[in-house]
C-alpha cells in the first residue's frame, strides 16, 4: 500500500459537540464510547474516521501495517454511516481486518504471492456480522503467509528495527501505533497473544469457536482460533460480545477482587528477565488492589502439550493447505515447506493419539483452575525480538491454544530495551466472560500501581 502524501490532510478532526465541550481527539475515546457519540450525532462517524487517518498517514511508512488500505473508500463508508439510521452497536467504529480474513470488497492475499491480487466472493461471517453492526472495515492488515512464521514488511510500533511478532503482525502493530481501536487477528499456536505482548496491546483469544471461523483461510481444523486486538480490555470485550451476542461478555464488568493463580508453566525457563519482571510487577499490583493470589503447580501431563500441537498443527496444515503445496510449490517459503516436510512425516496413528490426549488434558482442566477465576502466565518470552525475520517463539501461548482456553493478553510495563511486556491470563473453556472481568479488574490494578 502506498499512502499519497498527506492523505488526511485538509480533513479536520475537532469536534463540537452540542454542549459547545470540544474534543480535541476523538480516537482518545474508548470504543463504547465512541459507538455512543457517533449513535446520538454528537460526533460523526466521517469525523471520527479522519482522526484515525491522520494517525495512519504519520505512522504507516514507519510501521507497515497495512496490506491493503484505501483512504477513499473508508471515507466512503463514514459518510454512509452518517447518512443512515445506526446499524448497530459498532456504527461508525472502523476496525482492521488480517489479511488471512476473507473480504468482498477488498483483496485477500493470506500472505502469500500466490493469492496476489485475490478477491473472494464474500465476507468472511466475523466481517458480515462487524459490517452488520456497523462496523466499517478500514482496511487489511499484513499476515505472515499462510499466518505461519515467514513474516511480512510490518515493524514494530514502539521500536521498528524490532519484530512486532506474528502471524496477526499488522493488526497488533496498527492497534499500537493508534491508526485503528480495533482489529482481527488469528491464532493457531500464539499468533494473537505473542504480538499484543510485543506492541503493547489487549489481545484476546476466545474459547475455541467461539468467534465464527467461516472464511478465514484454514491451517489447522483443531486449533485455528478467530481473536481481536484493542487498546483495551473493555474495548476487546465489547467488541467480541457484540460480534457473539452475547451480553455477559459485551458488558464485563471488574468484579470484587477475584481468585487468580499464578502458574510458571512448564516452559519457564524460556522467560527473560522482562517476563519474570512483569509477572512479579502483576502479582504486586494484583495483591495490593485486594486480589487473593494462589501459586498452581503445572500438572505433570502439560509438558507433552507443546509436542501435541505441534504434531496437531503439522498434520493439519499439510492437509488445509494441499492445493498450494502441490500445485504451487514454488512460491512457497523455505519455511513453510519445512513444516510441510515435516508433517508428512506424520501419520494418522500419531495424529490420532495427540487428538486422544488433547481431549483427555481438557476434562482434567477443572480440576487444574480450582477456585480461580484466571491463571496467570507469560504472554511471550520476553520482549519483541531485535530484527523483522524471527517473530518470536509462541512457547508460552501453544498450549493454551491446543487446550481451547480462553485466553488475554494485557500490557503489564516494559523491558529492559523500553519495549512493552505483557502477562496472559487463562480462562477456563467457555467462561469468557468471568476472564474478560478478571482482566478488567488486573488492568485497572496494573494502571494503578504504574
Amino acid at each position: 500500500m502506498a499512502l499519497p502524501a498527506g492523505a488526511a490532510a485538509g480533513v479536520g478532526f475537532r469536534v463540537s459537540f452540542r454542549t459547545e465541550e470540544a474534543v480535541p481527539d476523538p480516537t482518545s475515546l474508548g470504543v463504547r464510547a465512541a459507538a455512543r457519540e457517533i449513535a446520538a450525532r454528537r460526533l460523526s462517524a466521517s469525523d471520527y474516521l479522519a482522526a484515525w487517518l491522520e494517525v495512519i498517514a504519520a505512522q504507516e511508512a514507519r510501521v507497515g501495517a497495512w496490506q491493503y488500505f484505501d483512504r477513499e473508500q473508508a471515507l466512503e463508508a463514514a459518510r454512509r454511516c452518517d447518512d443512515e439510521a445506526p446499524r448497530g452497536p459498532l456504527h461508525g467504529i472502523p476496525i482492521g481486518v488480517k489479511d488471512l480474513i476473507d473480504t468482498v470488497d477488498m483483496p485477500t492475499g493470506y500472505g502469500s504471492t500466490i493469492y496476489r491480487n485475490h478477491r473472494p466472493a464474500a465476507d468472511a461471517a466475523c466481517v458480515a456480522l462487524s459490517r452488520a453492526a456497523g462496523a466499517i472495515v478500514l482496511g487489511k492488515t499484513v499476515t505472515t503467509e499462510f499466518a505461519y512464521f515467514s513474516p511480512g514488511k510490518t515493524a514494530n510500533p514502539h521500536n521498528p528495527a524490532h519484530t512486532p511478532g506474528g502471524s496477526s503482525s499488522g493488526s497488533a502493530a496498527a492497534v499500537g501505533a493508534g491508526m485503528v481501536p480495533l482489529a482481527f487477528g488469528t491464532q493457531t499456536a500464539g499468533s494473537i497473544l505473542r504480538p499484543a505482548s510485543y506492541c503493547g496491546v489487549v489481545g484476546y483469544k476466545p474459547s475455541f469457536g467461539l468467534i465464527p471461523r467461516a472464511g478465514v483461510k484454514g491451517l489447522s481444523d483443531s486449533l485455528d482460533t478467530v481473536g481481536v486486538m484493542a487498546r483495551t480490555v473493555d474495548d476487546a470485550a465489547f467488541f467480541a460480545g457484540v460480534l457473539t451476542d452475547r451480553r455477559e461478555l459485551r458488558d464485563a464488568a471488574a468484579p470484587l477482587p477475584p481468585h487468580f493463580g499464578f502458574c510458571p508453566t512448564p516452559m519457564w525457563a524460556e522467560a527473560e528477565p522482562a517476563t519474570v519482571a512483569a509477572l512479579d510487577r502483576a502479582r504486586g499490583a494484583l495483591l495490593a488492589a485486594g486480589a487473593r493470589i494462589d501459586d498452581i503447580a503445572a500438572p505433570a501431563e502439560h509438558d507433552g502439550l507443546i509436542a501435541l500441537q505441534d504434531t496437531i498443527m503439522s498434520y493439519e496444515m499439510v492437509r488445509a493447505l494441499a492445493y498450494e503445496r502441490i500445485w504451487h510449490s514454488a512460491e512457497i517459503s523455505p519455511r513453510l515447506a519445512q513444516l510441510f516436510d515435516h508433517g508428512m512425516t506424520i501419520g494418522a496413528g500419531a495424529y490420532d493419539a495427540a487428538l486422544a490426549k488433547t481431549r483427555a488434558a481438557r476434562r482434567r482442566l477443572p480440576e487444574f483452575f480450582g477456585e480461580c477465576a484466571a491463571i496467570v502466565v507469560p504472554a511471550a518470552p520476553g520482549e519483541a525480538p531485535v530484527g523483522l525475520e524471527y517473530t518470536g517463539n509462541p512457547v508460552f501461548n501453544r498450549m493454551w491454544t491446543l487446550l481451547g482456553t480462553p485466553c488475554i493478553t494485557i500490557p503489564a510495563g516494559k523491558g529492559e530495551n523500553g519495549l512493552p511486556v505483557g502477562i496472559q491470563l487463562v480462562g477456563r473453556i467457555g467462561d469468557d466472560a468471568r476472564l474478560m472481568a478478571a482482566a478488567l479488574f488486573a488492568e485497572r490494578a496494573l494502571a494503578q500501581a504504574a
